[in-house]
């Protein structure tokens, strides 16, 4: 029985697990770096400990300093949120060997479906589409050159043991193939430890979308319905939205049983998302999992009607999963814009610093999901997102104009943010058409620097 969990996280999925622990009446630890202190979470949270410096290698990367704050906490839970150790294997293995509930998945399947490799043998075996490509990972370039003249290029390198768009590179020929797999073994080597990355068939210009699954410790799995995630810059996500006007009900059955047939064969448990390529013929490949909640969950928690945190929790607590895949219905179209502390116009370079002054959005169909508030400061040390904006329609149009209005009334004065950038694509009639692809971002960035050249 859970009576206490840990956030071992910060920022605004920190909050948001605070305030689902509240609603279930469940007691709540906040682990907090130096440079967090006055954050909402740890002011909201029943208890709060420190556990290291600014630096997140210092604190929230700590896993002993965790553990140790659980036992002097006496919690019975931990929960990781996204990012930090949310998907380290070893953590979760540590926190079993403690009898503390990992809220999410076995350290087994965060192992096996956190290697993008063995997850796409799993796919495979499983009779789930996945990209063509090299069966086991990489170490050597001629090896990886080979594959790549045999599948055809463009093909992209990716890291093993990777995710955010880090050791990923794009190589459209033999030639620039060397230089690309050398980059992207040491940016994986780099942000990972571990250097093996795999070689896949680029897709062009795909739609990427994500199912998301909600599975218990009984083996009862069901989805959610899917995310539409292709507004990516730098493959970090800016814009998602729920349902995809792209897919029709046939390719939604078709993916949305994959995405439970990969789950069910990981013998999976919790939240988790199964990502997707869909090219414009509709053919879809399976590209990896997250084994955590999504930094996106909330698109879907407004167009599903269902708290996935919550249920997240009560399944770690043992609970058996009620709903069933027929009691699962869109209500609404959501979408949902991240608010960065960057700056669009200089190369979206993160802008830390001290907010003068905050207003948040409001009524009708807006969720605000931050943990920032006026006066607080943003420290440098961590992600530059600040905050989730969540509109609502019945219809994908009013969602549209919803969240421009609610972007219209967002104000933070001091940084600068996304929030005006978020504003021109709700206003953009390519955005607004839904021909969105993975390259939106990059043409749509383009278009607005040749405007500005003219009018300058």
């Amino acid at each position: 029985m859970i009576r206490k969990v840990l956030v071992a996280n910060r920022g605004e999925i920190a909050l948001r697990v605070v305030r689902a622990c509240r609603e279930l009446g469940i007691k709540t630890l906040a682990v907090y770096s130096e440079a967090d202190e006055q954050s909402l979470p740890v002011q909201l949270a029943d208890e709060a400990i420190c556990i290291g410096p600014s630096q997140a290698a210092q604190s929230y990367l700590k896993a002993d300093r965790i553990i140790s704050a659980a036992e002097l906490g006496d919690v019975d839970a931990i929960h990781p949120g996204y990012g930090f150790l949310s998907e380290n294997a070893t953590f979760a293995e540590q926190c079993e060997a403690c009898n503390l509930k990992f809220i999410g998945p076995s350290s087994q399947t965060i192992r096996m479906m956190g290697d993008k490799v063995l997850a796409r043998q799993m796919a495979i075996k499983a009779g789930v589409p996945t990209v063509p490509g090299s069966k086991d990972t990489i170490i050597d370039e001629k090896a990886g050159l080979k594959i790549a003249n045999q599948i055809g290029y463009p093909v992209i390198i990716k890291a093993a043991a990777g995710g955010g768009g880090k050791g990923m590179r794009i190589a459209h020929n033999a030639v620039a193939f060397t230089k690309e797999f050398r980059t992207a073994q040491m940016e994986a080597e780099k942000a990972f430890n571990n250097g093996a990355v795999y070689v896949e068939k680029y897709i062009e210009e795909p739609r990427h979308i994500e199912f998301q699954i909600l599975a218990d410790s009984y083996g009862h799995v069901i989805h959610l319905g899917e995310r539409d995630c292709s507004l990516q810059r730098r493959y970090q996500k800016l814009v998602e939205e729920a349902p995809s006007d792209f897919l029709d009900s046939s390719l939604r059955a078709k993916m949305g049983k994959a995405a439970v047939k990969l789950a069910q064969a990981c013998h999976y448990e919790g939240v988790g998302t199964l990502e997707f390529l869909v090219d414009k013929h509709g053919n879809f490949y399976f590209i990896e999992m997250n084994t955590r909640i999504q930094v996106e969950h909330t698109v879907t928690e407004e167009a599903m009607g269902i708290d996935l945190v919550k249920w997240q929790i009560r399944i770690a607590n043992g609970e058996h999963l009620t709903l069933e895949q027929k009691d699962v219905s869109c209500k609404c179209h959501a979408i949902e814009c991240r608010i960065n502390a960057e700056d669009p116009d200089n190369n979206f370079l993160p802008c830390p610093g001290h907010i003068d002054f905050y207003y948040a959005p409001g009524g009708k169909g807006i969720r605000v999901d931050s943990h920032v508030y006026g006066d607080y400061s943003i420290p440098p040390y961590y992600d530059s997102m600040i905050g989730k904006l969540i509109a609502t329609g019945d219809t994908r149009e009013e969602a549209i104009e919803r969240m421009h209005r609610a972007l219209s009334e967002y104000i933070v004065h001091g940084i600068k943010t996304t929030i005006p950038l978020c504003k021109k694509i709700m206003l953009d009639p390519t955005y607004r058409e839904g021909k969105i692809t993975t390259k939106y971002m990059e043409t749509f960035l383009n278009r607005i620097s040749e405007k500005t050249k003219v009018q300058k």
